[in-house]
């Protein structure tokens, strides 16, 4: 293993930064350590990331760690891989032009507004706010 760095997987979500560099000490040198969080929430997402001083150190890190019990889990640990190529664009189907719905562009003429438009508003219809029951004020 020439990869100084390991992925350790399965971790609870109360391990601490501090502890794993003392689990993997024991091993040889650390380097860093780092415990991926949640963008959102800020919450460790269960995994982490070590690097050790040397690739030897790492291999003999992961032989003996993993499956090992940490923080009342047993741990995976073996080499981290590199991070995959994605494509641009995000989460939902990437780039690309939007037609329609929220946001995109709209066709059609006429009116506009919440429950109205004839085309561009939510729910279609002939202008206004809710051109259902107003009698003499419709748009």
């Amino acid at each position: 293993m020439e990869n100084p760095k390991l992925y350790v997987g399965n971790l609870s979500f109360k391990t601490t930064a501090d502890e794993l560099r003392a689990h993997f000490e024991q091993f040889g040198a650390v380097a860093d350590v780092y415990i991926a969080l949640d963008r959102m929430s800020g919450r460790p997402r269960g995994f982490a990331f070590v690097t050790m001083g040397s690739g030897a150190e790492a291999k003999l890190a992961a032989e003996k760690s993993n499956g090992v019990d940490l923080g009342g889990r047993p741990i995976t640990v073996n080499e981290a891989r590199p991070k995959e190529e994605r494509p641009a664009g995000g989460g939902f189907g990437g780039g690309g032009e939007r037609r329609g719905g929220f946001g995109g562009e709209r066709r059609g003429g006429g009116g506009g507004g919440y429950r109205g438009g004839g085309g561009g508003g939510y729910r279609g219809g002939g202008g206004g706010y809710r051109d259902d029951d107003r009698g003499d004020r419709r748009g």
